[in-house]
This record gives structure tokens, C-alpha cells and sequence, in this order.
């Protein structure tokens, strides 16, 4: 498939109730794996790949790199590729959509692409948010091509405290619905786990929504009827990998 075709093709496999599940990789070699495994499309997580390239999260990895990364994985792969972008590694429109240029041309036809203030507090106001995603969408448009813009708020993850989510609820909602009106093609609320709540957002996201898996949200099936559209792992199958890395190294180390 060309970049186009693989970014529609992507872009199909979000269907309400039938969510596309993204076991997240971190470069050309997890990304083997995991297609070998039977997944339909691919997808990095910022957290992954940063540690597996020696770098804390929140765009610390260069871009440059992560473009090359970006580029490994797609000419190595026949799958759908989105990357996580986090904030876009700049603040005005204008250099985000720049910054997604450069990701797009090494082979992604997809971005997650967070509402969170990268090495501050809290998240951008509605109306930053919606400028940058829609100077994201025209640029693509320019270039003719349907990148997915999985448009994600940090609402909830930046609230550990589960019982608070109910009153976010109507904030999100305005997220969504402002988000889509600029170009977004997804709507992604990491650190919602309530299913009462998850439902609720999915019966109102005119977006189709994507839940992380964290040890207290229901599983896959159940997520699927709850009307969710598409279910990532983020960082944990790289702690997982790395966690038995460390501890065959560590039985082999202590056998000397």
C-alpha cells in the first residue's frame, strides 16, 4: 500500500465496538514482533521509545531521531504506522504542523498528539489546542494526505485521584467536540478507567475513542462493548520486556 492507502486503511480500523488494538513497540525490531504477532497496525508510545534510546519522556528524544525512527519502522514494516508525537515539540501552529511534516515524511499515517503543557503544568486552553490540531490538518491536507490525529487530553491522566473523573466529564466533552471541529480524527483519554465513565465519554466523543489499558479498566471485550474504537497499552510491553531483560540478567549475573 502506498502512505496514502495505509492511512486510510488505519483510519478504517477504528470502528466502534470492535476496537483496533495497538501493542505499543518502540522501534523497528518490536515493531517486527509484534506484525508477526497479527497486529493490523502499529503505533510507538513517547515513553518507550525515549527510554529505549537513553532519554526521560516529554520530548526529550530529539526529533531528528525520532524521525528516523519513524522511518525504520515504516520501511520495515507493510503496517499502518502512528506515532506518538506528544505536544508536537513546539507551542504555535505553525512549527507543530512543521514538526508533524517532518514525522509524516518519514512514513507515519498517524499521531497522537496530547492537550498537556510538555515540561509545564496543567493543559492548553480549548482554543490553543484547536489551533494547533486544525494547522496540523490543513498542512496534511495541503500535502493531500488523511493523517489520523489521535487528539489526546490529559484530563484524567494528570488527576490520580479516579474518583475526581466524573467532573472532568464535561470539559472532555467540550475537548472532543472542539477537537473535531478542527480536524482531529480521534479522541484518546489515557487515565480513564471507570467503565461508567468510559461509556459515557464514548457515547458522546462525536470522535472515535481511544482507552489505554491500565490494571483497573476493563478488559478488551468489554471495552469493545462499551463502544470504544481503540485500546493502546502505552509503555507497558516495553517495562514488561525490559523487566525480564533485568531479570535473566540479574539470574545469570548472580550465578558468577
Amino acid at each position: 500500500m502506498s502512505q496514502v492507502e495505509k492511512a486510510a486503511e488505519f483510519a478504517r480500523l477504528h470502528r466502534k465496538g470492535d476496537p483496533l488494538i495497538l501493542f505499543n513497540i518502540w522501534d523497528a525490531g518490536s515493531a517486527k514482533v509484534v506484525s508477526e504477532a497479527g497486529a493490523k497496525a502499529l503505533a510507538t508510545g513517547s515513553w518507550s521509545v525515549a527510554a529505549a534510546n537513553g532519554f526521560s519522556d516529554g520530548e526529550a528524544i530529539p526529533l531528528s531521531l525520532l524521525a528516523v525512527i519513524t522511518r525504520l519502522i515504516s520501511v520495515t514494516s507493510p503496517l499502518p504506522v502512528s506515532v506518538d508525537l506528544e505536544g508536537g515539540y513546539a507551542i504555535e501552529p505553525d512549527a507543530v504542523a512543521a514538526n508533524v511534516e517532518k514525522i509524516m515524511d518519514h512514513g507515519a499515517v498517524g499521531i497522537n498528539f496530547e492537550d498537556q503543557v510538555v515540561g509545564g503544568r496543567g493543559v492548553h486552553p480549548i482554543e490553543m489546542q484547536t489551533a494547533r490540531i486544525r494547522a496540523i490538518r490543513e498542512m496534511a491536507d495541503r500535502r493531500e494526505m488523511p493523517l489520523f490525529i489521535n487528539a489526546r487530553t490529559d484530563l484524567f491522566l494528570q488527576e490520580s485521584d479516579t474518583a475526581h473523573h466524573q467532573i472532568l466529564l464535561d470539559e472532555a466533552y467540550r475537548r472532543a467536540e472542539a477537537f473535531a471541529e478542527a480536524g482531529a480524527s480521534g479522541f484518546f483519554t489515557p487515565g480513564l478507567v471507570d467503565a461508567e465513565l468510559i461509556e459515557a465519554v464514548c457515547d458522546r466523543s462525536p470522535l472515535p475513542v481511544n482507552i489505554m489499558v491500565r490494571p483497573t479498566t476493563p478488559d478488551n471485550i468489554a471495552m469493545g462493548r462499551l463502544g470504544v474504537s481503540r485500546i493502546s497499552y502505552g509503555p507497558a510491553p516495553y517495562r514488561t520486556v525490559m523487566g525480564m531483560l533485568k531479570s535473566e540478567a540479574e539470574a545469570l549475573y548472580q550465578q558468577t
